[in-house]
């Protein structure tokens, strides 16, 4: 008797860790993003980082903060650390566009041909009734 209840035991425990690995239909759709009160802001400050004029700065930066700490002598350490501080964002900044430039932005997810054939044939359809 004890026998049977640890197999129908097992068996539970094996469907229910089915059910937990199985992926479900709903979990895996995607959808179409937040729809947060600050994502404005952050998708224009991501422009404003990323863009050409945040590039010429990141450059004027490294060339400026590069030269104050070769030929800028005897620095305290608060002003030392500050133009570290402006090397190390410029540097960010300008890798970032670096990377972009040359490995693009990412990947670019078009809609499958087979939809758009078929909403082809279904424009035709619909305008060859009228």
């Amino acid at each position: 008797m004890k026998l049977a209840n640890v197999d129908q035991a097992s068996w539970w425990c094996l469907l229910l860790m089915l059910y937990v690995i199985t992926p479900d239909i709903a979990e895996a759709s995607v959808g179409t993003g937040g729809g947060l009160p600050y994502e404005t802001w952050l998708t224009s400050l991501q422009n404003s980082v990323t863009g050409p004029v945040a590039f010429t700065l990141s450059i004027i930066g490294i060339v400026v903060a590069g030269g104050v700490l070769i030929f800028g002598g005897d620095l305290n350490g608060f002003f030392r650390t500050l133009i570290f501080i402006v090397l190390v964002m410029a540097l960010l900044v300008g890798a970032q566009n670096i990377m972009s430039t040359l490995f693009a932005r990412g990947a670019v997810i078009t809609a499958s041909t087979k939809v758009n054939q078929a909403q082809a044939v279904v424009d035709n359809s619909v305008g060859g009734n009228s």
